[in-house]
């Protein structure tokens, strides 16, 4: 039976009630026994999978690898995912580096197939903890999801940010991922009130765009900003904020328009019956 999380209310204030039982509800999902079934099976299995080939011919490992880095819908792109897979991190020229979503490639670095042909990292002593510690976290953000997609990503961009922070890439090569991530980029270009319409510039317009308006925002494009946990709140309190009311605006006027043709049948039906 799996565990289905509380969701108090919507919006930010219910945002700010999730988060004080996120530790409890999180042990609570890890527990529930879908989960612990996929983890038992890994545990059990991951130490014989030496190739990305065996990885990709065996379902129920490869559900819980691709779910660990929210990839779940690759699930039947075996090939594709087998090519991912066996790219080496400094292979620029893999397929891996060559998409736009990085996360990829922190999926072929997790594994390191194609860094370590002779020893993947399946073989390492603490690999299975690894995993499925990204495993729990992102099926328990996929299950908070299916009753708020907003908090979902709301979850996940605190996460994705933290690690960019953490990372050693420069200042532009942050906001490029985060341009790159679909899911990122949908809380930062909402919180930092852009429209929609940027995603369709070329890259580098989107990078003078984004880092403009974070200075606007959140007073700095220096990407190290996120590293305050009040910068970091304010990100996610704005685009919660914004992304319900954009929600209310779409219902609103989805509202207004059933009212105008339910009113407009009415009336023909009136005129109907005069006639």
């Amino acid at each position: 039976m799996s565990y289905t999380p509380v969701i108090p209310a919507s919006g930010y204030a219910g945002w700010k009630l999730l988060n004080r039982t996120m530790e409890k509800q999180k042990a609570a999902f890890a527990a529930s026994a879908d989960i612990k079934r996929d983890e038992d099976y890994f545990r059990a299995k991951i130490g014989t999978i030496t190739t990305a080939e065996d990885l990709v011919s065996d379902r129920r490992l490869l559900k819980v690898a691709l779910g660990a880095f929210g990839l779940d819908s690759d699930i039947d792109n075996k090939f594709f995912i087998r090519k991912v897979l066996e790219t080496a991190a400094d292979d620029k020229t893999g397929l891996a580096n060559k998409l736009a979503d990085k996360t990829y490639l922190k999926l072929a670095t997790a594994f390191g197939f194609g860094d370590t042909p002779d020893a993947p990292r399946t073989q390492t002593s603490g690999f299975a903890d690894e995993i499925l510690s990204k495993y729990e976290t992102r099926q328990f953000e996929t299950a908070v999801g299916e009753s708020d997609e907003s908090y979902r990503l709301a979850m996940a961009a605190q996460r994705d940010l933290g690690e960019l922070v953490a990372s050693s890439s420069t200042n532009n090569a942050k906001w490029y991922s985060v341009i790159g991530s679909k899911s990122l980029s949908t809380v930062m270009r909402t919180a930092l009130g852009l429209p929609e319409s940027v995603s369709s510039l070329n890259v580098d317009q989107q990078l003078v765009i984004y880092t403009q308006k974070a200075k606007s925002v959140l007073g700095s494009s220096d990407f190290s900003t996120f590293s305050d946990s009040a910068v970091m709140e304010k990100t996610i309190r704005l685009y919660l904020v914004r992304s319900q009311l954009e929600t209310n605006s779409t219902t609103s006027s989805g509202s207004v328009a059933l009212q105008l043709l339910q009113a407009g049948s009415s009336y023909t039906s009136l005129l109907s019956k005069r006639v």
